[in-house]
């Protein structure tokens, strides 16, 4: 066997990782745009040959079976709507989120963490109107003072988020990487230039 087919076949499913496919639900809507809603390519050529996804757009590469030869998906939607959540879990990452990554207190968007506006110490509860990205030195500012006794103050009022004010602000901060094929899929519902 030759050396070189050899090197290529081994190196070549590493290669093919960096293939992620585009995942839109059936209104050609992507699943989530915070983190973006995608799947290996070996998922999306799965998923394909279950019937359960239409593949939309394609990469110019190929993957090969002893039998068959097929394109690598870049985007695929889902042939069954799949409702999304109404209900936005009060985690770390989607407080993040609501607050765009950055402190409530002063705007910095560095080494990040959360800070409980009423401090607990005095009663304040962990919820969604009650807890702020913060970061480490204006919390460490804070501390278990009030607001007031901290001499500081919050940019907007911390509240409970619905799904799809979260879904627009994931919007805001694309991944680093987006593939050409993806774009008219990730914008679609954003104003033409005129």
């Amino acid at each position: 066997m030759d050396g070189d087919f050899r090197t290529s076949f081994v190196h070549q499913p590493r290669s093919l990782k960096q293939h992620p496919a585009l995942v839109l639900n059936a209104d050609y809507r992507p699943l989530s745009y915070y983190p973006l809603s995608l799947w290996p390519w070996q998922e999306a050529v799965k998923a394909a040959y279950l019937d359960r996804v239409d593949i939309v757009a394609e990469y110019d590469e190929f993957v090969r079976s002893p039998s068959t030869e097929i394109r690598i998906p870049s985007v695929v939607v889902l042939k069954d709507y799949v409702k999304p959540q109404k209900r936005v879990a009060f985690t770390r990452f989607n407080l993040f989120l609501r607050d765009e990554f950055s402190c409530q207190y002063c705007g910095a968007t560095g080494d990040l963490t959360f800070d409980h506006v009423v401090p607990r110490a005095r009663g304040g509860v962990t919820s969604w109107e009650n807890v702020v990205a913060a970061c480490s030195r204006c919390n460490l500012k804070k501390g278990s003072k009030s607001l007031r006794q901290a001499g500081m103050s919050l940019r907007k009022t911390p509240r409970q988020p619905v799904a799809e004010e979260l879904r627009n602000m994931g919007r805001k901060f694309p991944p680093n990487y987006l593939h050409e094929s993806w774009m008219d899929f990730l914008y679609w519902d954003a104003e033409l230039d005129a």
